[in-house]
């Protein structure tokens, strides 16, 4: 999507904006709860791979534990000390997640499927990633998806300054203002590797922190069957569910959501999306 193709809906953005401003100082609060350096930019010369091509069993590990301790929000959110693994609320709902991408070799199939079944879901951007597809961001905005940040690289944030950290939060919150129309209201840290820096900086970006209740482990590429098995298992009211449309080869994940969707669907299940409500 052209930066001209946003201008209507950024326009009517930034008319809400102003509505808004008079409320600037009441309480965001999350409608979900649980238990819970600037980068020359370049075109690639083939493929839309934002990193160097990696094996799945270097690029992703395992998601790490720790939290820190609570601290008092600097802003209009509250800094949490630990990310929302699932939502809460009446009914059969669940909720699907990508991340990673966008990535145009299978992005496009899962927006497909998601499209046939009028299903909504939400995306967690890497950057670069978004930075040489924004028509898939803006393909998202069109049809109802939520975008949420996932950080420029995909560094492991435990290893970063705090610099690092806001310059990896603020590049992508800043592509995805631009592609997608509006700033994200999510962010997902890579490898699920929060700390107290993550937390502070993700709550001065405006954004809340979602992990998953369900990982499909598709990035080992298990098999089709077992992805579907997995999701499928692990299918209950108020789960969120962690796939990946980028990183890595994803057909066997394009394959899966072609098949548990419909079942999850017909089973009774209710695909939402994250929601903050502002009063």
């Amino acid at each position: 999507m052209k930066k001209d193709q946003l201008f209507t809906r950024r326009r009517v953005l930034t008319a809400g904006a102003g509505v808004l401003g008079a409320a600037g100082s009441a309480a965001v609060f999350a409608s979900v709860g649980g238990d819970e350096g600037a980068v020359p930019r370049a075109v690639p010369a083939a493929g839309p791979q934002a990193r160097p091509a990696l094996k799945p069993s270097a690029y992703r590990l395992q998601p790490l534990t720790g939290y820190g301790p609570p601290h008092s929000a600097p802003g209009r959110l509250v800094v949490r000390h630990e990310p929302f693994l699932r939502m809460s609320g009446r009914g059969r709902t669940m909720v699907l997640t990508f991340d990673d991408g966008p990535d145009p070799r299978y992005t496009p199939h899962i927006l497909d499927t998601l499209a046939e079944y009028d299903v909504k879901a939400t995306f967690f951007v890497c950057g670069e990633q978004a930075d040489w597809n924004r028509d898939l961001l803006g393909r998202m905005a069109d049809e109802g998806h939520v975008v949420g940040n996932h950080t420029w690289s995909h560094p492991l944030l435990t290893r970063l300054t705090r610099s690092r950290i806001r310059s990896e939060m603020e590049r992508t919150s800043d592509v995805i203002e631009d592609a997608y129309g509006e700033r994200p209201s999510w962010f997902r840290a890579p490898y699920g590797a929060w700390n107290r820096a993550a937390f502070q900086l993700g709550a001065e970006l405006g954004m809340e922190p979602l992990a998953w209740t369900v990982d499909t482990l598709d990035w080992t590429t298990p098999g089709t069957r077992t992805i579907v098995d997995r999701v499928e298992d692990g299918a209950a009211p108020g789960v969120v569910v962690l796939s990946h449309d980028a990183g890595g080869d994803r057909s066997q994940s394009v394959r899966a959501l072609k098949d548990y969707l419909p079942q999850l669907l017909d089973s009774g299940y209710h695909m939402t999306v994250p929601r903050r409500r502002y009063t």
